[in-house]
Parts: structure tokens; sequence; C-alpha cells
């Protein structure tokens, strides 16, 4: 059995997770192993109990088969980890999935993602707003990420897929149960001009506890998440609290005080959320608003700047030898989830180059 079928087969066990995932490879060391281990030993780790235990011990080999049969009849891919393109910003959150069922391509430049979301019973205000934002912001070179949920999310992904964009889906349920059934054409759609994913097996419903799950995907993967109409609620709030904890930005669109859509949003901005009005208010806060304009057709590129304190130290730690990402947030006292934004913010700025094994240098001024 490979490292790949052993992860499917415990990802199956839907209460295994990825923070049980790692603790019991602190004591078995490989997913092969925990799926031999008899359920005494199982239940030695902490934080496993009887019924996972028993869940474990229970696989048989006719369920993996059973699934992978299914990955090859719907045309998905399965991503682990270790995989090169298992997407860079979501191996950096606090649990990751263990596995992604992916239909379309996951590519380098989705690293630079937004996440939009929203109502599902969104006004005429909040759909246009956010297709329209999903739009300029593709034109500056983002991925959108949202949960092909009616409303917002919709719309978010329609606006990046007129604008010639790319963008991810992320699901709440496997894929033989496609939710909502609505948008199924759309999910083809984004699966030839980006990715649907899922950290769920193929069989799995679209059951109410999946989607704070889900939402936790949203925002791992992208760098910052914008709110265009919640109620009081809604599950876009639990994005937002996501993004927070991840150490992602969170960006709400205002609404009218007597709209219940706007609740959620008015509230975050109370809360500390950066109110935005137009795209520059996002590509500000990324240090992009001046990095490069174009005028008559032709680019005109001005000198990308530092301008961000976190940035700051982070690039005066670099220089033209090679250093680890360890080594940055050590001697940073930054955690991961920021570290990995500044960097990428100072990829996009053409001041700092990433090499393999996720090391760093500094970009000479080439004048």
């Amino acid at each position: 059995m490979t490292q790949l079928e052993a992860l499917v087969s415990l990802n199956l066990i839907g209460d295994v997770g990825s923070m049980r995932l790692k603790k019991l490879l602190e004591y078995f060391d490989a997913p092969e192993n925990i799926l031999k281990a008899a359920p005494e030993k199982l239940t030695a780790v902490f934080g496993i109990g009887e019924k996972i235990a028993s869940g474990i011990h229970s696989l048989k080999k006719e369920d993996l088969e059973k699934e992978l049969a299914l990955v090859k009849k719907h045309g998905l891919k399965i991503l682990i980890q270790e995989d090169k393109e298992y997407p860079e910003n979501l191996k950096n959150i606090y649990d990751p999935p263990i596995v992604l069922y992916v239909k379309g391509k996951i590519e380098p430049e989705d690293r630079l993602a937004i996440g939009i979301v929203g109502s599902r019973r969104a006004s005429f205000y909040g759909l246009s707003c956010a297709e329209k934002f999903a739009s300029d912001l593709v034109g500056n070179g983002f991925t959108i990420v949202s949960g092909m949920a009616r409303g917002i999310d919709s719309y978010a992904h329609r606006g990046a897929l007129k604008a010639g964009g790319r963008t991810i889906a992320v699901m709440g349920s496997g894929f033989k149960h496609i939710y909502p059934p609505e948008n199924k054409e759309l999910l083809e759609e984004i699966a030839q001009n980006g990715a649907v994913i899922t950290e769920f097996s193929l069989d799995t419903l679209p059951k109410k506890e999946n989607f704070p799950r889900r939402n936790r995907i949203i925002s791992g993967l992208s760098l910052g998440v914008l709110v265009v109409e919640a109620a009081r609620n809604s599950g876009a709030l639990i994005t937002a609290d996501c993004a927070l904890e991840q150490g992602r930005d969170v960006f709400a669109l205002p609404g009218k005080v007597d709209s219940n859509t706007s609740f959620g949003t008015n509230g975050l901005i109370k809360q500390g959320a950066k109110l935005v009005s137009c795209v520059e208010d996002i590509l500000e806060e990324f240090g992009m608003d001046n990095t490069v304009k174009a005028q008559d057709k032709k680019e005109e590129v001005t000198k990308p700047v530092v301008n961000d304190k976190d940035e700051d130290r982070v690039y005066g730690l670099l220089s033209e030898e090679a250093i680890q990402m360890d080594e940055l947030v050590e001697k940073s006292n930054l955690d991961i989830p920021q570290i990995s934004g500044i960097l990428l913010r100072l990829q996009m700025k053409k001041l700092v180059r990433q090499l393999p094994g996720k090391q760093f240098v500094k970009v000479e001024d080439e004048g």
C-alpha cells in the first residue's frame, strides 16, 4: 500500500482529521502502520477513542478500491501534502486537509489568491459587487477562491470566469453529491479555468457540519478574505474567523445599516476588518497599488517599495545567501502564515526569489 492509498483510507473515516493524524504519525511513523495497528494500540494515542480505533481497524481493502475507482470515473486527482501541486498556502495552516480531491488543476500562481464569500440570500447590490470585485481582482493577477454556494459565492466565481481569470471552488461535500445541484454546470466551467476541490470522500453528503470545515480551506488557500454580505449568523463570518486565526487579512464591504445581510459585514468593520469600497483598497493592503500601471496600452513599471513594518523586518533578514523559512520565523518572531504572506508579497514586488526547499534570497537591484 502506498502512502497516498493509506491516507485516502484514513480520510474515509471522517473523525480522523489532520490533527489526530499528526498524533497517530508521531506514534506509528507512517500512515501504513496506522492501518495495521490493533485497536488497543490505537487507543493508546491521545485523542483516539474506541470509535475512531474501531473505524480504522474495520477499514477494508474494498473500501479503498471503491473510492479509487470512483476517483477515476469522475476524472479527479488526489493530492497529499507531499505533492508539489498541493497548495502552499494551505500547507501552512494549523490543520491542513489530509487529502484533497481535485477536479481541474491548481497552479503555482494560485498562491496569489483572495477569498470572496457572503450570503446565499444576497441582494442585487451584493451580487453585483461580488462579481465586480472578482473581475477586478483577477485583472490584477489574483485567483478567486469561494465555496460555490448560491448567492455571493456563485457570482464571485462567475465574475472571475467572465474576466478570463482563475478561480477555485471549495466544496463541503464529496464529488458524488454536488451542492447546490444547480451548480453542476458552473463546477465544470470552474474546473476548466481553475479547480474544484474538497477534502471529503466522494460519497460524503453536504451536511451542515461540513461547511465550517470547508470554510477553513477557503481562507487557508487565500491571502485575505473579502466578505461581501453576511447576516448575523452567516457562514461567511465563520470564514472570516478562520482567516483571522490563520493570520490572513479580512476585508468587508459596508452595507445599509437597516439591511439584514449587512449586519455581519458592518460588524466586521467595527471589529477591525478593513473597509473596502473598490479593488484599490485591497491592492493597497498587499503593497500592490503602485507596482504596475497600464497607460496608453504600454506598461509603466514603478519601483516597488517595502511599505509595511513586518515586511521591512523580514526583508531586512534576507540577503543574497539563501535562508530557510523556519529560520525567518525564528528571527522575525512572526508565525508561518504571516511569514508566508509577507514573502509572497515581496515576491510579487520582485524583491525576493524562492529557491527549492523553501529557501529565499533577496533579488539584486537591477537599477
